[in-house]
């Protein structure tokens, strides 16, 4: 029995942890004892669909059958969200505040569970249990409703920033992007992305294809949303040749076939061709943008633009793929029209920009069933292995790495070679040698080599010869996602290139690998303009033997090596910092 005999209590008081007062909220959570509370610090529930409500402001919504959920850890924000013009029907709202007792994937998982809920939106400041939230997003994608998340509060960097290179590209918000995408979550920026994906989500569902078309009455048109697309990595395939014939065939040899399609006015007010043209074109492809703004009512006459409006709709009815009309500024379309194309399945999207994010966030595949991250490790003090023991861990884990030999002095270095040069030459000690001066290469002798000014000893290396590209490769705890794994462009200017990507383990070399192609700088890596490709498939497995040895040993909190020296065939870890406890 709960102690205070009530199913549950929403604490709309702040003043708690969020305050410094800690000890204070732990009195409210061992006072609740099993009695579930919401809060503190929040603003509740409205409950849309029954017309029932614990909330202490105004709101904006209005009762209905089915819709979204909005779930928030900022009280604000869900109240901005919930007095949305777009047409979005909302069918609770629910704040989690300091999530002293109720957590979010518990709040979340209870609304996914009416099934008059179709999506869930989601303004998360950080997420307290990884793998709850994995299972929630598996859950949801399961029932085939659609999650779609604002990530602020991005987590700060570790103490160990200042000597990582990964974590300061990893930082920020690397990981919990990464985690959102891999669990199937789509992510977007703004509250209005929010509203535009969950309205895609509520009318068709988790996930949309791919291959998108437009078409607009203008070539401005046309070419705005070509290069408004372009940021947001959508394109526009050809279109087929039978599409072509087809659409010819209506609109003649003025207009020119082509994706982005100006069809040009010749065919306006005409429904039945203008619902062939709207078909055909929908018909090869996975949706359809369909530009149109609506003029304003109170001083211009809408009417005529009813045919092209009833175009789309019968475009999508009779293709079954959806068609999105879309008005390229959000205040050229009305919320009473959005709600009546919704009434026959049809979801309007407001503001080009918005709605390319909003297609684009919807495009998000499911996460890989099962998959889970790996509890994370709290924090704790570490050391930095010298080169020379981080290079045995590595070699000891299958990791390829030059032929070296390490000691206190130069003599004594010199005098343990037995392969030939060049080499390279490294004092040990330093976070980052190439800054501190420590680290000489390609020298044919030893002999008259100076001391390096606070190296703790002395290494030498084969130089690595025959390699195409350099790449960075790191996997560090986190204290949210538990071990993430970062690759990306490497070298003395990895951070000036910042081009890397981020993934959460475990992995696959699969995986990795696809990943690797989202760089920017991938082409260079792939045989760009006649270069030698670089093995990445090499560098991959590394990770994934890396990610191993990062699983299997909690004692390790951090290996980067930068760089991978990545020849056509293999991959070899020239430099290695390496941090345990």
């Amino acid at each position: 029995m709960p102690r205070w005999g009530r199913g549950g209590a929403i604490c709309f008081a702040s003043g708690w942890e969020e305050a410094g007062e800690a000890g204070l909220q732990d009195q409210l959570v061992t006072a609740a004892g099993e009695m579930p509370i919401l809060g503190p610090n929040c603003y509740g529930v409205i409950n849309y669909l029954d017309g029932a409500l614990l909330w202490p402001d105004q709101h904006g919504g209005v009762r209905v059958d089915k819709g979204v959920a909005l779930v928030s850890q900022s009280s604000n924000i869900v109240i901005n969200l919930g007095m949305q013009q777009r047409g979005l029907p909302v069918a609770y709202v629910a704040c989690l505040g300091n999530a002293a007792v109720v957590g979010l994937a518990g709040l979340t998982g209870a609304l996914l569970d009416d099934p008059r809920v179709t999506a869930v939106g989601l303004y998360i400041e950080g997420i307290d249990d990884a793998p709850a939230f994995a299972a929630l997003a598996g859950k949801a994608r399961a029932m085939g409703k659609g999650m779609v998340a604002i990530k602020s509060g991005k987590t700060e960097l570790s103490r160990t920033a200042a000597a990582s290179h990964t974590a300061s590209l990893a930082g920020g918000g690397a990981a919990s992007s990464a985690f959102l995408r891999q669990v199937g979550v789509a992510e977007v920026n703004t509250p209005s992305e929010l509203v535009e994906t969950l309205k895609i989500f509520h009318v068709h569902g988790p996930q949309i294809g791919r291959r998108l078309c437009s078409l607009s009455c203008s070539g401005g048109e046309a070419g705005l949303v070509a290069d408004l697309a372009e940021p947001f990595g959508i394109g526009f395939p050809p279109v087929p040749q039978a599409t072509h014939d087809r659409l010819f065939a209506v609109l003649g040899e003025i207009p020119t076939i082509s994706n982005p399609l100006d069809y040009h006015t010749f065919i306006w007010g005409d429904g039945p061709k203008t619902t062939e043209v709207f078909s055909a074109m929908l018909e090869a492809y996975d949706a359809g943008i369909y530009i149109i703004d609506s003029p304003r009512a109170d001083r211009c006459d809408p009417s005529g633009y009813d045919p092209a409006f009833r175009a789309i709709v019968e475009a999508q009815k009779a293709v079954g793929r959806p068609a999105f009309p879309v008005a390229s500024m959000a205040e050229n379309f009305g919320e009473a029209r959005v709600q009546a194309m919704m009434a026959e399945g049809v979801c309007a999207l407001l503001g080009l920009e918005t709605a390319l994010a909003a297609l684009k966030a919807a495009q998000t595949p499911a996460g890989v069933a099962g998959w889970r991250p790996v509890p994370a490790l709290p924090p704790r003090e570490t050391r930095m292995l010298s080169e020379a023991e981080g290079k045995a861990l590595l070699a000891g884990a299958g990791v390829a790495v030059p032929g070296s030999v390490s000691g206190a002095t130069l003599a004594e270095v010199a005098g343990k070679v037995r392969f030939g040069a060049p080499y390279a030459l490294k004092g040990l000690g330093f976070a980052h040698k190439t800054e501190a001066g420590a680290v000489r290469l390609g020298l044919a002798s030893l002999e008259g080599q100076a001391e390096m000014p606070g190296a703790q000893g002395y290494l030498v290396e084969e130089m690595v010869t025959g390699a195409v590209a350099e790449v960075l490769l790191g996997l560090r705890r986190d204290p949210v996602y538990g071990v993430t794994l970062t690759l990306g462009m490497g070298g003395v200017t990895a951070e000036v290139l910042a081009d890397t990507v981020t993934l959460v383990l475990p992995v696959t070399e699969a995986e990795v690998l696809e990943a690797a192609k989202g760089l920017r700088l991938w082409p260079l890596l792939d045989g760009y303009r006649g270069r030698p490709k670089a093995d990445m498939g090499a560098v991959a497995a590394m990770a994934v033997r890396l990610g191993a040895l990062m699983l299997a040993d909690e004692s390790l909190e951090e290996i980067e090596i930068n760089p991978v020296m990545v020849r056509e065939s293999g991959a070899v870890a020239v430099d290695a910092l390496v941090r345990r406890t």
